[in-house]
């Protein structure tokens, strides 16, 4: 299904790209969350009588982001868990957990931004975690994890 992008997603495009992808993807996803339109003669039209507005408010998406990335960066979140002697977790951190913590230190933050490569972490200690604010607006926490 062709498709033009009415925000940035990552991986695909920018405002305005016209892409090609799975319908399935376009159907379930970039069109429900306003991230795309189908790609008719009607809705190229329209797309560029509100071009310019659109760029605005991305632009305004974009400082937002850059905004809170200069606020979030360096913040350290400690999160307690249960631990048995080896320092090894009776369970997992996960990325809720750590949203859970940058919220009490009044950092909203979507649960899925929280990037963790090695997945869920099963140790006392410090890691650094990268967090994607919005498409390349990124910021670097400091995560603490405590034994109980």
């Amino acid at each position: 299904m062709q498709i033009i992008l009415i925000d940035r997603v990552e991986g695909l495009g920018g405002l305005g790209d016209i892409v090609k992808v799975k319908d399935g993807y376009a159907r379930n996803f970039l069109i429900p969350t306003g991230k795309a339109r189908r790609a008719t003669s009607a809705a190229l039209r329209e797309f560029e009588l509100k071009r310019a507005e659109m760029e605005r408010v991305l632009a305004e998406k974009v400082a937002t982001a850059r905004a809170l990335a200069e606020r979030i960066e360096g913040a350290t979140v400690q999160v307690t868990a249960n631990a048995g002697p080896d320092g090894r977790l009776f369970g997992s951190i996960t990325n809720a957990d750590i949203a859970d913590g940058l919220a009490k230190l009044g950092f909203e933050i979507e649960r899925g931004t929280i990037r963790m490569p090695d997945g869920p972490l099963k140790a006392i200690g410090d890691v650094k975690l990268v967090v994607g604010i919005y498409a390349d607006v990124t910021a670097e926490i400091n995560v603490s994890v405590l034994g109980e």
